[in-house]
C-alpha cells in the first residue's frame, strides 16, 4: 500500500463519497467534512457503497463540521453552487500544507481557491464516473469504471505522485497530468455541450444527438474553437465520436440538478465558456443563445 495519507473531504455525496469510503477501505484515515445531520450519520453508520466494479461495502470514517487539523490532502467534492459556503468548512490557516484537490466542473474554480489557500497547492482535478448520493452516507456507483486525473502546474510533482499512488491503490485510476489547462479544458469540452443541451431540452444524450444534431454539432465546434484559444485540446470530430458512442439514455449531472429542482451549475459551466469566448474573442452565437434560454428558465 501507499504510504498512509490523511484525507479530507468536503462533500461526501456521490463523488466525494465514492472516494472517501475507497480511500478508508484501503487503509488511509479518512475526515468527512458536512453538515451536523451528515456527519452524525457518518460517524454513526460510515459510508455504505453499492458498487459493481467495487462491490457493496461499508467503510468507516471520521466526520466534522470543520476541519480542525492539518491533512495531507482535501478533497473539495461539493457542487460549484455550494462552493463559496462550503469553503467556511476549510479554514486556511487549519490546511495549512495540505493539497486542495477540487473535483469541480467548470474551469475557473482554481484561480479562486488559489487566492484563498496557498497556490502552489491547489491540485485541480477531474474524475469520470457515475455516482450518486441516494441518501447521507450512502453512495450508488453505476458506471463500471471511475477514472482521475490530477494536475497542478505549481504543485511539487512528489505531492500528486503520492496522492495519485493512494487513489490508484483504493480503486480509481489515477494518473498526473503535466498541463493543468489541457486537463481542465478536455473536460468543459465534452461537458458543456453535454449538460447545456440534454438540460436544455429535457432529454437524454439519445434525444439530443438525433433530435438536436445540428445544435449538438455548433455547440462542440464553438466550445473546441474557446478550448484552443485557451491552450486546451480541440478535436471536435473525436468530440462527436464520443457522444455518439455513450449509451442513449446518459444525462448530464445538470439535467439531473433540473429534474430534481436543485441549482443549476450554469454559470460554472455556460458562463465561464462565454467569459472565456469573450476575452480570446471568439465567435460563440450558439452557446449564448442556448446559456440565455436556460437562463430564462430556471428559477
Amino acid at each position: 500500500m501507499a504510504n498512509r495519507l490523511t484525507v479530507a473531504v468536503l462533500g461526501p455525496g456521490g463523488v466525494g463519497g465514492l472516494l472517501a469510503a475507497l480511500l478508508a477501505r484501503a487503509g488511509h484515515r479518512v475526515i468527512c467534512l458536512a453538515g451536523d445531520e451528515t456527519a452524525k450519520t457518518l460517524r454513526e453508520e460510515g459510508l455504505r457503497v453499492r458498487s459493481g466494479q467495487f462491490g457493496d461495502f461499508t467503510a468507516r470514517v471520521e466526520a466534522d463540521t470543520v476541519l480542525r487539523e492539518p491533512v495531507d490532502a482535501c478533497l473539495i467534492t461539493v457542487k460549484h453552487t455550494a462552493l463559496g459556503a462550503s469553503l467556511a468548512r476549510v479554514p486556511a490557516p487549519v490546511l495549512g500544507d495540505g493539497l486542495v484537490v477540487p473535483f469541480l466542473n467548470g474551469v475557473e474554480h482554481p484561480a479562486a481557491l488559489r487566492a484563498r489557500y496557498r497556490p502552489d497547492r491547489v491540485a485541480p482535478a477531474v474524475i469520470r464516473v457515475e455516482s450518486t448520493r441516494v441518501a447521507p452516507g450512502v453512495v450508488e456507483h453505476g458506471s463500471p469504471f471511475a477514472e482521475t486525473d490530477l494536475a497542478g502546474d505549481l504543485v511539487p510533482r512528489a505531492r500528486l505522485d503520492a496522492l495519485a499512488e493512494a487513489l490508484g491503490d483504493a480503486g480509481p485510476t489515477a494518473r498526473v497530468l503535466d498541463d493543468e489547462t489541457a486537463a481542465l479544458w478536455a473536460k468543459m469540452s465534452f461537458l458543456a455541450p453535454l449538460a447545456l443541451l440534454t438540460t436544455r431540452y429535457g432529454l437524454p444524450l439519445g434525444g439530443v444527438r438525433t433530435a438536436h444534431r445540428e445544435e449538438l454539432t455548433a455547440l462542440v465546434e464553438e466550445t473546441a474553437a474557446i478550448s484552443h484559444a485557451c491552450g486546451g485540446p480541440a478535436d471536435p470530430v473525436r468530440a462527436l465520436a464520443r457522444y455518439d458512442a455513450f449509451p442513449a439514455g446518459t444525462k448530464s449531472s445538470m439535467q439531473r440538478d433540473a429534474e430534481a429542482g436543485r441549482p443549476l451549475e450554469l454559470d460554472a459551466i455556460g458562463g465561464a465558456l462565454l467569459r472565456a469566448a469573450q476575452r480570446h474573442g471568439v465567435p460563440a452565437p450558439v452557446t449564448a443563445r442556448v446559456v440565455r434560454e436556460l437562463t430564462r428558465t430556471t428559477p
